[in-house]
């Protein structure tokens, strides 16, 4: 068989499959060897007319028939508006991922843990929404099977190929829920957590095994599996998945509220990360050099990852388009990462170790196309005096009491040459001068690597009520496709956006994120993005002299001053005869209110 031919063999046999399958399947269907099928595959995938699949045992489709096309931005953009933001009573947008049941879910699910703390119940109860979605997949990947190739059912390259954990019947759901009124309840899940973790080596230490330990009650057990059992019921797989992850991020979410300071370690509210995803805008983009490699050197839980993927999906892209890096150094909280990844479907290389970034980079080569960051604010214990050769610090040695400026160097490093990255941090590191910081704020600013910076509201985080800001960093401000910006810094004063969703805590509307990130695109120069205007009191595009004359400091509200009063048509003696009747008529009423006190206290007295 000439290679044309295989070639040919290769597509008819995929098409009767229905055009995609499992490299195990297809390659079973053809009868060839190993090394047979991988030369005509990888011909293929070369010329275009396949594409592989983002599973982990492999699969590939017919690229004319199920290729989706490259994502890109979305059409139009309407210019930035001078409007300020709709007021709290025009009920804005939230944007908490809300499902309609899933805050009802929460709060059944929170009365179930009793006295039990909220950092220990949200293992308990993430670790089982977690098991429920392994199985559900699992389950539904099985049915499939067994009704279109049922020699495959048993074989776990058939769900690796598909992104689906193999789960042994003992820890499938069903199995779990049938027990869920037995005593020894916990001790079953704990089995069934360890026999995943054995077939799926990449689970491996992921999984909370604690079920079983004396401090958890088996009713609560039973009746949160009874809960939990109701999610997604009767959902096709693809929308399971998807229901089962929003339930989970709403969870995580509701979990770090309840932990305040703790919380916040773990986890970065939903609406500060899709102001950093919507600026950036991470899809692989040739067209700039740019390929879609993201990468958070102090992941959490993976919020960051998760908004990119949901980014790329709904402007066009395909899960597994873009390649997940991350690295955490609290190992309960990598866990938390990895499950949340896992539940959405995202192949990643999330890597740990105890000692983190700056000391044991575990991804030393990485040059990824977008930085997704929010490192802990004003760390003064991170063994800097260990490090003041570091070939990261191109900008200078950071001070040995405060990280914030060694995380802005470390992911700089890791930028590839069109990358661009978005970093949350302390307010102080846009003016700060002590130990060097100045000096090192200032390199980087005639170094021409800052972008962009946001003044933020207040009360936007769980692990701090005071106001933080973004950095936005570019490796190269002559990008392909965008406009040449070199030698000039956008400012965005955001703290007058925002609405707040309970005493405690302010929230971004969709309204707001739209109008931080249009006016982003538009000082870029993105096609449809309309035209870029200063905005008195929201944005100003200055130049590297102006900066130079704050001092290198970069505070926005310098930049981009008082917000532009509204003008007032009226002649001043019309004006000031409405404000006088207005002023008499207040006059009349605080007296009617006078009498009336007067009278009622009369009639105290008279009694």
């Amino acid at each position: 068989m000439t290679e044309s031919d295989g070639r040919e063999t290769f597509l008819a046999a995929l098409r009767e499959l229905g055009g995609s399958a499992g490299n195990a399947r297809l390659r079973e269907a053809l009868g060839w060897s190993g090394a047979r099928y991988d030369e005509i595959k990888q011909s293929l995938i070369a010329d275009g007319r396949i594409v592989p699949g983002r599973g982990r045992g492999g699969s590939v489709s017919i690229a004319g028939e199920t290729k989706i096309a490259s994502p890109a931005p979305p059409a139009t953009r309407p210019a930035p508006s001078a409007q300020p933001a709709p007021s709290r009573s025009t009920k804005p947008n939230r944007n908490g991922g809300d499902l309609g049941f899933e805050a009802d879910l929460f709060k059944t699910a929170d009365k179930l843990r009793g006295n039990m703390e909220p950092s220990d119940y949200k293992h308990v109860a993430l670790g089982l929404i977690f098991l429920k979605h392994l199985s559900d997949s699992f389950e539904a990947r099985h049915a499939e099977l067994l009704a279109e190739y049922p020699q495959g059912a048993e074989d776990p390259d058939e769900y690796a190929a598909e992104n689906v954990f193999w789960v042994p019947k003992e820890a499938r759901w069903s199995s779990l829920r049938a027990n869920a009124r037995q005593p020894g309840i916990g001790k079953l899940i704990d089995e069934a957590m360890l026999a995943i973790e054995k077939v799926n080596p990449s689970l491996k230490g992921v999984l909370p095994k604690e079920y079983a330990r004396p401090a958890l009650n088996a009713v609560m057990l039973g009746e949160l599996i009874d809960l939990i059992s109701g999610i997604a019921m009767g959902e096709d797989r693809e929308r399971a998945r998807d229901v089962l992850g929003r339930v989970y991020e709403y969870f995580l979410g509701q979990f770090a509220g309840s932990e305040g300071k703790r919380g916040g370690e773990f986890y970065t509210p939903r609406s500060v990360v899709r102001v950093l995803v919507q600026m950036l805008e991470p899809f692989p983009d040739p067209a700039r050099g740019v390929k879609g490699r993201v990468y958070d050197p102090c992941c959490g839980s993976g919020g960051m990852f998760v908004q990119a993927e949901r980014f790329l999906e709904t402007h066009g892209g395909r899960l597994g388009e873009l390649a997940i890096y991350g690295q955490e150094s609290n190992y309960t909280t990598w866990r938390l990462c990895k499950m949340n990844l896992a539940v959405r479907g995202i192949d990643s290389d999330i890597r740990w170790n105890n000692e983190g970034s700056f000391h044991k980079d575990e991804l030393p080569d990485l040059r990824a196309d977008f930085v997704l960051a929010n490192p802990p604010f004003n760390i003064s214990d991170w063994g800097g005096d260990r490090l003041r050769e570091d070939v990261r610090w191109k900008y200078g040695a950071p001070p040995p009491g405060n990280a914030n400026f060694a995380w802005l160097q470390h992911i700089l490093h890791h930028l590839s040459p069109n990358g661009t990255a978005g970093v949350v941090l302390a307010n102080g590191s846009m003016s700060s001068s002590q130990s060097g910081e100045g000096e090192i704020r200032k390199a980087m600013v005639e170094a021409d690597v800052v972008d962009c910076m946001i003044a933020l509201p207040g009360q936007l985080f769980y692990s701090t009520q005071i106001p933080a800001c973004l950095w936005f960093l570019a490796k190269s401000k002559k990008n392909g496709g965008l406009r040449d910006r070199r030698g000039e810094v956008l400012f965005i004063d955001a703290r007058k956006l925002g609405f707040m969703v309970d005493r405690t805590r302010r929230e971004f509307s969709d309204e707001d994120v739209a109008r931080i990130a249009d006016t982003y695109h538009a000082w870029r120069g993105e096609a449809d993005a309309g035209d870029y205007e200063d905005i008195p009191g929201f944005c100003k595009s200055a130049t590297l002299e102006e900066i130079r004359g704050h001092g290198h400091v970069l505070t926005p509200g310098r930049y981009v001053g008082a917000e532009a009063e509204e003008e007032d048509d009226v002649p001043f003696p019309e004006r000031f005869a409405a404000l006088q009747e207005q002023l008499e008529e207040q006059f009349a009423e605080a007296d009617e209110l006078t009498a009336m006190i007067r009278a009622r206290l009369a009639g105290v007295v008279a009694l």
